[in-house]
Formats: C-alpha cells, sequence, structure tokens
C-alpha cells in the first residue's frame, strides 16, 4: 500500500514526559489521515498533527456518524513497538461502521495505516510497565450537507496519546437507575461517538457523589447489569466468573474477549448471561459475592471497590486477586514477559 508519509520538522516526545502523563492530554507529531469519496479510499498519508479544516454543515456534526476505536502500543525489551490484537479493532470498527451507515474501511487499509502511523511514533510509546500509547482510530462524515441521509464523503484518521495507568486505586461505581446507556436495538454495540455523548451528564453526577464511573442497566427495568462508563464489568460469585452476554446493547471488549480466554485458561468457569442486580445484591449479603473487576482497553484491569445500588452499598475485598492476577498475565503478554500461546501479539517491524 502506498503510504506517503511528511515528517514534522521537530519532534516534541522529547519535551513530554511520556512516562507520566495521564491518556489524552499530550499527543503525538503525526497522524494518519485517509479519504472516501466516490466510493473508495484514496490518499492514505502520514502527515504533521494538526487542526482539521471541517465545513460548519459537515454531516458529523449535525447528524452523529462518527466512531472510533480504542487500542495500545507497547514495547517490548529490544524496543519493537507491539500491538494487542488489532485485527479484532478493524473487525470492530467496521461492525460500528456498518451500524451507522458508514463505509467499511479494508482491513489491509486499517493495519497498513496503523503500522505506518506506529512506525513513525515509535519513540512516543512510553517504556514504564503500565504505560502505553494510547492510539485512537476514527471516522466522521465530513461532506457538506444537511438533510437526513448518509453521508458521501468521510475521512478516517489516526492519533495517539502517551498513556500512564487510567486508575491508580479500586472504583467505585453508581448503579444508574434514572438515565440509560443503550436499548436493544439501539447503537450500544457499536462504538459510536454518541453513546459517550449522552454519558457525560450521568457520569459527571455520579462523580459528584464520590463515585468514578457509572454501572449502566437496563432500559426497562434497571436491573439487569449492562457495562460499565469505559468498560465491560466481571462479577466473581461462589467461584464462578459471571459478565453480561452481548445482548446487542453491550459493547463487544476487546479486553473483555481476552479476559474471558485468559479467565478460562486458569481453570476458571466463566458464565456470559443476563445478570440481575438482586442477584448481586443476594450474593453479597450471603457472602458469595468475591470480587469485581472492570476490563477495557483504556483502564486495563480496574478492581472494583463499591456499587452504589438504590439504598444498598455494595462493597468488596480491597484486593481483587483473580483480577489483579489477570492484569498481570495481559501486561506481561502485551510486553513479551510472557509468551503469547494465544496469537494476540503483532510486532511493528
Amino acid at each position: 500500500m502506498n503510504i506517503s508519509i511528511t515528517k514534522s520538522e521537530t519532534s516534541r516526545a522529547h519535551s513530554v514526559d511520556i512516562e507520566n502523563t495521564p491518556m489524552g492530554i499530550h499527543f503525538t507529531d503525526h497522524m494518519f489521515v485517509c479519504d472516501y469519496a466516490d466510493g473508495q479510499w484514496v490518499n492514505p498519508r502520514i502527515e504533521p498533527l494538526a487542526l482539521i479544516p471541517i465545513h460548519p454543515a459537515a454531516m458529523a456534526l449535525h447528524y452523529g456518524q462518527a466512531i472510533f476505536e480504542g487500542m495500545k502500543a507497547t514495547q517490548s525489551a529490544d524496543g519493537t513497538p507491539l500491538l494487542f490484537r488489532p485485527e479484532e479493532n478493524a473487525a470492530r470498527l467496521n461492525f460500528s461502521a456498518r451500524r451507522m451507515g458508514m463505509p467499511e474501511v479494508p482491513t489491509d487499509l486499517f493495519m497498513e495505516g496503523l503500522k505506518a502511523f506506529v512506525r513513525t511514533e515509535k519513540e512516543w510509546i512510553p517504556k514504564k510497565e503500565g504505560s502505553a500509547l494510547y492510539i485512537r482510530p476514527f471516522m466522521y462524515a465530513d461532506e457538506p450537507f444537511i438533510g437526513m441521509r448518509a453521508s458521501t464523503h468521510y475521512k478516517f484518521i489516526i492519533i495517539g496519546s502517551p498513556a500512564g495507568p487510567f486508575f491508580s486505586k479500586p472504583i467505585r461505581l453508581y448503579a444508574e437507575t434514572k438515565f440509560i446507556r443503550a436499548a436493544i436495538g439501539g447503537t450500544g454495540e457499536a462504538k459510536a461517538a454518541g453513546n459517550y455523548a449522552a454519558a457525560i451528564l450521568p457520569t459527571e453526577l455520579a462523580k459528584k457523589q464520590g463515585f468514578d464511573q457509572v454501572l449502566w442497566l437496563d432500559p426497562v427495568h434497571f436491573e439487569y447489569v449492562q457495562e460499565v462508563g469505559t468498560m465491560n464489568i466481571f462479577f466473581k460469585i461462589g467461584g464462578k466468573f459471571i459478565t453480561p452476554d452481548l445482548n446487542g446493547a453491550i459493547l463487544n471488549g476487546i479486553t473483555r474477549l481476552s479476559v474471558i480466554a485468559l479467565l478460562r485458561d486458569m481453570g476458571y468457569e466463566v458464565q456470559e448471561r443476563p445478570l440481575s442486580m438482586q442477584e448481586v445484591v443476594e450474593a453479597f449479603r450471603n457472602g458469595t459475592l468475591e470480587e469485581a473487576f472492570g476490563a477495557g482497553t483504556a483502564v486495563s484491569i480496574a478492581p472494583v471497590e463499591a456499587i452504589q445500588f438504590r439504598d444498598q452499598l455494595i462493597t468488596f475485598p480491597k484486593e481483587a486477586p483473580v483480577g489483579n492476577e489477570v492484569k498481570a498475565k495481559l501486561d506481561a503478554i502485551k510486553t513479551q514477559k510472557k509468551e503469547d500461546t494465544f496469537g494476540w501479539i503483532v510486532p511493528v517491524r
């Protein structure tokens, strides 16, 4: 694939403490850009990070055709950039594209653009354990048109931001019983920008009450667990792990898939099924609720300290032994300190 590369004159990598910066504050020197016009993707390129001109009538601004992915690049001991299951990100981006009436990005274009970007920004990958280069591929409709139809012009862009650990301590969740994230038949299973826009107000309200994120429940009874704001969730009850099944309203998390595989490889039974808060409360009261943790690209594994559900505060032991073990194994695989028996790692040479 012919990807043109225009390098920036100077790099800012050495002026930023990439080993200790929160995600999403500093951005790398370059971006990958590709345009969709006349039914095909054209002009793939790496260019210096810059503002993107956009028409006031760009359809993404008015009708919300915008999707994204989240992934990370780490380094091996010899400095080789490593990607974790990038083909799953490509597949999920295209799943989201289909749901949102947008064109798919060919897998080879996604992969080659991603690798070219990572090679170009190699010096932005932190070496500190638990840190990584967070990578954000995204696509949006930039055709100037006012009218309810699919756009005919899009941009696919990849940017990056060095990121330290997301949460430094166990998290507290507020089980939302007024607002909803998604309903079956909606866009909840797509990684659409609008899903996150709808979550901002409830999340801010939860934070004002001393919680870190929202635990989303079903939109009818506010009883069945869906997911957390930026991650899927696992509960250990009576020695078994339970995570909500993919019912059409839950994001198919790549870390979720990986955690399920790791837990089963460790000998645990993992059930993907509907899980009610009443079942969680009963397990808490009878002593069979052992631990819970969130799983997502940005957070990796985040142990849960407490969940507020209506008038019941559900608390967990401060340590999540299995969750921490899973996190350690995931981190070791991502940096090649542990053998990747699953075939998840893609080196960028």
